[in-house]
């Protein structure tokens, strides 16, 4: 779920999480250190935003959210078509 960064809000303290970078290092991989959990991160894709991790939302069942099949494998080919 890709949330703008002005209508993001994190309601935890920073400190309880770890970030982790790949390869470009452009995407902001967000890990709470105590369960391990990937709750949000700062997605490639879209830089000016967070794609949220929608089990880490208080109060929010899963079924508001449409699914939608992502092929990973082919991530380029992929992107190009999902915008």
């Amino acid at each position: 779920m890709i949330v703008p960064k002005d209508d993001f809000e994190l309601l935890t303290d920073p400190g309880a999480l770890t970030t982790y970078t790949f390869n470009t290092r452009t995407a902001k991989h967000h890990f709470c250190t105590t369960c391990g959990i990937h709750s949000f991160y700062v997605p490639r894709s879209h830089p000016d935003g967070f794609s949220v991790n929608a089990r880490c939302l208080d109060d929010a069942p899963l079924e508001w959210f449409e699914r939608v099949a992502f092929d990973g494998k082919n991530w380029e080919a992929t992107m190009r078509d999902y915008r």
